[in-house]
């Protein structure tokens, strides 16, 4: 469920529908196994009912049944759904370049990241050879309430949106709700007067993040570039002075791509357009030529600049 479809009319949800992917969301990795009671303790069904869609999920291919272990893993029919979202592997391997291109010049790891109801997915994510404390790949999901994807995410979407999304974490995870309900009014202003958000010892004492938020054509929400840094090297006045300018570039390379991702980017003409990097003089430089494609991709719009009824600003 989108955070956009909250604010709006709830009457038309499928409930059994609705629980059936909450079970799935259970199985966070490929090699996941997991009992009916653990399902049920994850997700908040009662057993029965979680008996019930187990049941019914493995008929269907989505889970299979291990009876050795006596518990569930992600099915074939499953793997196949998620490997036929991804043949669109150019517009990840583009967007994975772009991450890596910051990654190469900040110790932390960079994502580019999709929400899931209470958390965000990382799609593609970069990491420098330097960075320390932070392990996340593809497929990890983070917490929206303790990141700073998370709280640029909730940022970014219209009031009211955001405002439905907390009031059902309120409902749901009363405690991620308490972190994120104070920070929302401070974080839209700072997304709304500079275009990113910043979060700092909230996933852990450790780590300070930075995030910017994009609207996703394809996926009509929106998305977030994201990194992460240690606290000791990076306050939030170093994330401010040296962070935020190559993530803000990085928002709107890859907001360029998914602008055009529906259209050209799939047709095999694409080149690699370096992230502009700093040069010893502290300006910012281009290290390659802008390709065709790309100059004639607009410039990816503020995630404050539009407005809908699906969420957007």
């Amino acid at each position: 469920m989108l955070a956009g479809d909250l604010a709006g009319e709830g009457g038309d949800v499928i409930q059994v529908v609705s629980r059936a992917f909450d079970v799935l969301r259970c199985f966070e990795g490929h090699d996941a196994r997991l009992g009916n009671l653990e399902i049920s303790n994850r997700c908040g069904l009662p057993r029965s009912t979680v008996s019930r869609l187990t049941h019914t999920l493995t008929r269907m291919g989505q889970l299979v049944y291990l009876p050795r272990d006596q518990k569930y893993r992600i099915g074939p029919s499953a793997v196949a759904m998620s490997t036929a979202m991804m043949k669109g592997l150019q517009l990840r391997n583009l967007i994975r370049q772009r991450l890596q291109d910051v990654a190469e010049q900040l110790p932390g790891t960079v994502g580019f990241v999709i929400p899931d109801r209470f958390h965000l997915v990382y799609l593609e994510f970069a990491r420098s050879a330097s960075a320390l404390g932070l392990h996340e790949s593809t497929g990890s999901r983070i917490a929206i309430a303790t990141t700073a994807a998370g709280h640029a995410y909730t940022a970014a979407l219209d009031a009211p949106v955001g405002d439905a999304l907390i009031a059902e974490m309120e409902r749901e995870v009363p405690d991620w709700a308490k972190l994120l309900r104070p920070r929302i009014e401070s974080n839209r202003r700072l997304l709304r007067e500079q275009g990113y958000v910043v979060a700092c010892g909230l996933w852990s004492p450790h780590i300070n993040g930075l995030a910017v938020p994009l609207w996703s054509p394809q996926y009509q929400t929106f998305v977030v570039v994201t990194i992460g840094l240690l606290s000791a090297m990076y306050d939030e006045k170093r994330l401010h002075r040296e962070v935020a300018p190559l993530m803000i570039q990085l928002g709107a390379a890859v907001g360029a791509l998914l602008e055009g991702g529906e259209g050209d980017l799939f047709n095999n003409r694409l080149e690699r357009k370096a992230i502009p990097v700093r040069a010893d003089n502290n300006k910012i430089v281009k290290t390659e030529e802008t390709n065709d494609l790309e100059a004639r991709t607009r410039r990816a719009r503020s995630a404050r600049s539009v407005r809908a009824r699906d969420g957007r600003r």
